[in-house]
């Protein structure tokens, strides 16, 4: 893990926080016509836990992929619950700028 000189709380969920703003942001980026903001919340949703529970698989060519950097960031190594709060904070926040950014142009381009 790259030490970011972070307290480790901060440093941790803060990016769990921010992996899970980037995948509703994904979802949303990447949705059919026909997705509104809920789907882009449950695909969202089911990916950061799909993500987290793929923790729990260990195999020896996942594990040494997972001792490098990019293994890290992308996959993580330890699962925890409280990643699974982090990521839906995540998710939750960018839905909220999304439909606030959406609101203030008088359109909603993710309608529920």
């Amino acid at each position: 893990m790259p030490n970011w000189g972070l307290p480790l709380a901060l440093h941790h969920y803060g990016g769990g926080v921010l992996w899970g703003a980037m995948l509703f942001l994904l979802a949303a980026a990447l949705r059919p016509a026909d997705w509104g903001l809920r789907s882009c919340l449950i695909a969202a949703s089911t990916a950061a836990a799909i993500i987290e529970c793929g923790r729990l698989v260990h195999a020896p060519a996942l594990d040494a992929f997972r001792a490098t950097l990019p293994g890290q960031l992308l996959l993580g190594s330890i699962f925890s619950p409280w990643n699974l709060c982090a990521y839906a904070l995540g998710i939750g926040a960018a839905a909220g700028l999304a439909v606030s950014l959406h609101r203030d142009r008088r359109r909603a381009a993710l309608p529920a």
